[in-house]
């Protein structure tokens, strides 16, 4: 009996070295869930646009509200869950809370993102 790379169990198709270093080369459990859980954030169409939003400027919570045409509560529970994967931070200038994107890493993975998009 064949298995789906057609073949019968004995051999495979990569040299047996090759599966060893992909195997020993693997990311650790947590930074495996750790990275579901930066492509899961980055999965809800909300969050993208907040995320989108900010990509043009630092903003305050009630610019983005604006923006997303959204309420506050709604805003604010989706900055906490950006916030918590460390895709937002945020800057408090008295009482006005601004956020922007984490690091220079975020915006590359959002602008690959869009024009891997293009490209297809």
């Amino acid at each position: 009996m064949t298995d789906e790379c057609g073949h019968d169990g004995a051999d495979s198709s990569a040299p047996r070295d090759t599966l060893v270093r992909i195997k020993e080369e693997f990311v650790d459990d947590s930074t495996a869930i750790d990275m579901a859980e930066m492509f899961k954030a980055l999965g809800d169409p909300t969050r993208v646009r907040l995320i989108y939003a900010l990509l043009q400027k630092e903003l305050c919570v009630h610019d983005l509200c604006i923006v997303l045409d959204m309420t506050q509560s709604a805003v604010s529970h989706q900055l906490r869950y950006l916030r918590n994967t460390r895709i937002v931070k945020r800057r408090k200038v008295g009482k006005t809370v601004f956020y922007s994107l984490d690091d220079r890493h975020v915006e590359e993975i959002f602008a690959q993102t869009l024009q891997h998009l293009k490209h297809g």
